[in-house]
């Protein structure tokens, strides 16, 4: 599964790195992180490391799969 989480803000590289599993991009005042998930527990534990760093999630949507 790969999935798109967006938050706003534009994160600093320190706080990126926060997400090692995910690569970002910053557009339109809001940070992407992406990349593949390997399990719901995975994608819970996403959204606890933002919520306990502060981060405002606006959306966090499955990607289609490519290939």
């Amino acid at each position: 599964m790969r999935y798109e989480i967006r938050v706003d803000g534009q994160m600093s590289e320190t706080l990126a790195q926060a997400f090692p599993e995910l690569e970002h991009v910053t557009m339109s005042g809001q940070t992407l992180l992406f990349g593949p998930v390997l399990d719901d527990a995975q994608v819970y534990e996403l959204l606890a490391r933002c919520q306990s760093l502060g981060l405002h999630v606006v959306e966090m949507r499955r990607l289609p799969e490519w290939g």
